[in-house]
């Protein structure tokens, strides 16, 4: 094996999070019902922004492009998880396992930027309301999208190529729940810096520029917010931001916290850091719904509405 500088196993291992599997049993609860209430809180905002005329505004259809996004991740990764807590089946394909990465990374990307393009209208809502409609128009909401769609795809595309060209001689093992480009270019046998810079260089151009474009808006919007005339206009400005402040904290908390310690966290635990990176994946698609079900009241009243509906 160590004379064969092109070894690629034909399967990776998963192991879970390591130093809890007496437990994976137990964790495949509440990570199973995570999901569950994932599926069906943003199959619900979907289905009543889709059905619901006067919720086709560019927050809401930002929000739908969000919920798309997020149904794809946790279906991408949930699933082989609570498959490995349950049955043991921690084999995955070699190129199942760089399917995974790119969806992973790509998404989580185009999770970002729909928050930022949600920043954005907050920013334009707030500090030109005038022209809040003219900007913001369904063409320009459009492009905004697939500008997202397609720069996750395009700077996250040559992760699995990197992937796929590096040798594995020294194990198959990957001690986490889910295939992560990190954690792939830990097992290569093989120079990777070149690999990590283009990690870093990707992951900055999407996760800590949209966040550093996010944190310049509401910049403005606080400045905006404290020069109105009234207490009562600068809380209710302040109220439509609400919603969407819990969506970046949801988001980016755990983001930081994995980014953070695969780059300068030796001393952390691995337990910690999965189970961190898991939180990363599976609760933002599942609070998200219910940050907007709350605290937004056409969503609340229009959920009420089907509900009494079918309950009738």
């Amino acid at each position: 094996m160590s004379n064969n500088t092109n070894f690629h196993p034909s399967t990776f291992l998963l192991l879970g999070i390591p130093g809890m599997e007496a437990i994976h049993t137990w964790l495949s609860v509440p990570f199973c019902l995570v999901y569950l209430s994932a599926l069906v809180g943003n199959f619900a905002i979907l289905f009543i922004i889709r059905t619901d005329s006067n919720l086709h505004e560019p927050m809401f259809l930002f929000l739908c492009m969000l919920s798309t996004a997020d149904l794809i991740i946790s279906t991408t990764a949930v699933p082989k998880i609570l498959s490995i807590f349950w049955f043991h089946g921690r084999e995955i394909h070699f190129e199942g396992c760089l399917v995974q990465v790119f969806l992973i990374h790509s998404l989580c990307s185009m999770a970002s930027g729909f928050i930022l393009a949600m920043a954005f209208d907050r920013y334009v809502a707030i500090c030109d309301p005038l022209r809040h409609s003219t900007i913001l128009t369904p063409r320009v909401i459009k492009n905004l999208g697939l500008a997202i769609f397609f720069r996750g795809v395009l700077l996250f595309s040559p992760q699995p190529l990197m992937l796929r060209w590096l040798p594995y001689c020294r194990t198959n093992v990957i001690p986490h729940t889910y295939c992560e480009f990190m954690a792939l270019i830990k097992l290569a046998c093989a120079e990777t810096r070149t690999c990590r810079i283009y990690s870093l260089t990707a992951a900055f151009l999407t996760g800590g520029l949209d966040f550093l474009l996010i944190v310049c808006s509401y910049v403005i919007i606080l400045y905006t917010v404290f020069h109105l005339p009234s207490k009562a206009a600068r809380l209710k400005t302040l109220g439509t931001c609400g919603s969407h402040v819990c969506v970046i904290l949801a988001a980016y908390t755990p983001a930081f916290f994995t980014f953070l310690t695969h780059r300068f966290g030796q001393h952390v635990a691995p337990h910690i850091h999965i189970f961190v990176a898991n939180i990363h994946l599976l609760v933002p698609p599942m609070v998200n719904p219910v940050i907007y079900g709350v605290r937004t009241k056409r969503i609340r009243d229009r959920f009420l509405q089907a509900f009494t509906f079918h309950k009738l």
